[in-house]
């Protein structure tokens, strides 16, 4: 799938070739194959759905007149002189990280923030020649990192629904307070990588072109209706988000205040809704096709196998273990996209093999949390990449495997790997 990926064949089309290729190698046979990647493809269609609902809801608010007054409110700061950009530059990125923060823990809206915010952003990161890969990796960090050692909302769910409570059911003896701390070491790691792309890899400028198009829309006159509709239908979209818990009704009841507002009179809600659909539905086909590829993974059984097959290898050498158990982590997540889906996969077999090998309840918890952690950024079906692209790629100019992909893969996966490896090996 990821060699697939780097040669530039779509990602669905990928998703789909590797799902039947790990069948018939995992000793299933086409019939059996095609059955679970059929019966898996419904686990990817609640996120299609919400992704079509928030393209929907996007493309209101960017007829809206809101994004232009943020768009327009920064161009301003920029004043047009040298002096000014390198502070727009540096409050750019420090934006985002708390919007991306902010989207996991404070208000748990994931990645809905990114192709309502980043669009109308990019006519000013193209003036100001600001690398869209580092904002690719800005973006992942918020998204990733925070649940990673936050215990709230996604943080939440990770540290304490899924991994604490599959490391307790087997056999691990940890309290809800011990997670948190077993995974600062390995979060230190992805600073370290956020630093790197900030001040090293893409600190040079890059040019983009600056289409005609968004230039006269960001001097288009503001629609002081649509603005206060905007902001009606954004707090009512968090409202209904946060008491319903479903991504689906909240960016629903924002589109439909939208529409209701009379705001947006100039646009008919059908053609909202059809861009809106199109402008997010390849991210639904990819999470579908690999919902599909992760079940077929599943009903091989050789993930255990592979898992297994490590004691048998690498005898009693310690580090070695730990290294290993991290990057089967690592090829898991990146094969099915989803942090939170690999611990299930893994913590049956990595809990009694890290016992086996004498680490203590701390290294283990940074082990499982690590693996499953790795392999979320860098992963070309994950959310953490996929929520990235739609906005950066708004006016074309983003490719999602050479500059959202490849550049977090590079900048969080191997810090990751090396801290998450120290983290087992000194707690």
């Amino acid at each position: 799938m990821l060699g697939l990926s780097l040669a530039r064949i779509n990602v669905v089309i990928a998703l789909t070739i590797s799902a039947l290729a790990a069948g018939l190698v995992g000793g299933l046979d086409i019939s059996a194959t095609i059955d679970a990647f059929n019966q898996g493809l419904g686990g990817g269609a609640k996120i299609a759905l919400s992704y079509a609902m928030l393209g929907a809801f996007a493309v209101s608010l960017s007829y809206s007149g809101l994004p232009d007054v943020i768009a327009n409110a920064l161009v301003k700061r920029v004043g047009g002189s040298e002096d000014h950009s390198g502070w727009v530059k540096s409050g750019l990125i420090l934006v985002l990280v708390a919007m991306a923060v902010s989207s996991q823990n404070i208000l748990p809206i994931h990645i809905a923030f990114i192709p309502i915010l980043v669009p109308p952003l990019l006519m000013l990161m193209s003036q100001l020649q600001v690398d869209r890969r580092l904002i690719a990796c800005v973006l992942t960090f918020g998204l990733v990192t925070t649940y990673m050692i936050l215990p709230v909302g996604f943080g939440a769910i990770f540290l304490n629904d899924i991994l604490l409570a599959n490391l307790i059911d087997n056999g691990l003896q940890a309290q809800a307070s011990d997670v948190p701390n077993a995974m600062l070491l390995p979060a230190a790691g992805m600073i370290l990588g956020l630093l790197i792309a900030i001040f090293i890899s893409y600190r040079a400028p890059r040019q983009y072109e600056i289409k005609q198009s968004q230039a006269t829309k960001a001097k288009a006159e503001i629609n002081q209706k649509g603005v206060i509709a905007a902001l009606v239908a954004i707090l009512v979209t968090l409202g209904v988000q946060l008491y319903t818990d479903s991504m689906i009704f909240g960016a629903l009841m924002g589109f439909i205040v939208l529409n209701l507002s009379g705001a947006l009179k100039h646009v008919e809600s059908q053609e909202l809704m059809v861009k809106g659909v199109a402008m997010m539905a390849m991210i639904g086909f990819i999470m579908i096709a690999a919902a599909g590829f992760a079940a077929v993974v599943k009903a091989t059984g050789e993930v255990q196998t592979l898992v297994s097959s490590i004691a048998d290898t690498i005898g009693d050498n310690k580090a070695l273990a730990a290294f290993l158990m991290l990057l089967v982590g690592l090829l898991i997540t990146m094969g099915i996209g989803s942090s939170f889906s690999t611990i299930p996969i893994i913590a049956t077999i990595y809990v009694p093999l890290a016992a086996t090998f004498g680490f203590s309840a701390a290294a283990t918890i940074a082990l499982v949390g690590t693996a499953a952690a790795l392999g979320d950024a860098g992963s070309p079906a994950s959310d953490s990449t996929l929520g990235p692209t739609a906005g950066l790629n708004a006016d074309g100019q983003h490719d999602h495997i050479r500059d959202s992909v490849i550049p977090t893969f590079v900048h969080f996966n191997l810090p990751l790997l090396v801290f998450g490896w120290a983290a087992a090996l000194v707690l």
